[in-house]
């Protein structure tokens, strides 16, 4: 384990990138990316460098959706980029930073991560090859605190690491809270977390499993369904 640097964070928190999507819907092979952010954090969590998308992705937005994000087909369709364009950018900047060994930062990865796999398949672009190092605060939370009481959603981990998130479910408002609370979950837990970003991936894919059987255990239980590929993470 290396040491945490002068900042007060482990040293995969001094710079990370961030990643946060908005979208049709939730099911991975049918849901299209309709906005997107990648931003670069410094260690006091100031925005160093920001790429926004929105997206025309080729199909009509569900009311649903526009509820939750506010983005109308009418507006994607007049401001929006063509799809292919995007996605090809999106992948490009994400593995730029990986290349580099830069933690990229997404709540709830699996599901962001996800999506944009089968966007890259949907447009015949590669996909991100077993995408490392990641950064998920939902995994690292409920690792670290595992007994805390309460919803682990981003406006309630934001709230409980005292970090200000004023627009949620915008993709930039989201990235960016979401790369302030991992830094403030490392801060809060430097000494079990200073681990460099490619071994707190490593870990990251044995704690979502963990997770995930725990809680499938627990529908079970209760006689509830149990989804499949609940625990393969970052990508399922």
């Amino acid at each position: 384990m290396k040491d945490v640097t002068n900042t007060g964070l482990p040293e995969w928190a001094n710079v990370i990138a961030v990643f946060d999507t908005e979208t049709t819907g939730i099911a991975p092979e049918t849901t299209r990316i309709v906005s997107a952010n990648v931003s670069v954090l410094n260690p006091y969590g100031e925005v160093e460098d920001e790429h926004n998308w929105l997206i025309d992705c080729g199909i009509e937005i569900p009311e649903q959706a526009t509820a939750v994000h506010g983005i109308t087909t009418e507006r994607m369709r007049s401001e929006g980029a063509p799809a292919p364009d995007s996605i090809y950018e999106l992948l490009t900047i994400i593995s730029s930073f990986m290349d580099q060994g830069i933690g990229v930062v997404a709540y709830n990865a699996s599901y962001d991560f996800t999506i944009l796999d089968r966007e890259a398949k949907r447009y015949g672009f590669d996909p991100l090859e077993l995408p490392r190092p990641v950064i998920d605060p939902l995994i690292i939370d409920k690792q670290v605190d595992k007994y805390r009481k309460g919803k682990r959603t981003l406006e309630a981990a934001a709230a409980h690491y005292g970090v200000a998130l004023t627009d949620a479910h915008d993709a930039a408002a989201d990235a960016i809270a979401a790369g302030r609370v991992a830094q403030a979950i490392g801060k809060k837990y430097a000494a079990d977390l200073a681990f460099p970003a490619e071994e707190l991936h490593d870990l990251q894919v044995t704690w979502a499993k963990e997770q995930a059987e725990s809680y499938a255990n627990w529908r079970r239980s209760q006689n509830l369904p149990v989804y499949p590929g609940d625990g393969m993470w970052p990508v399922r």
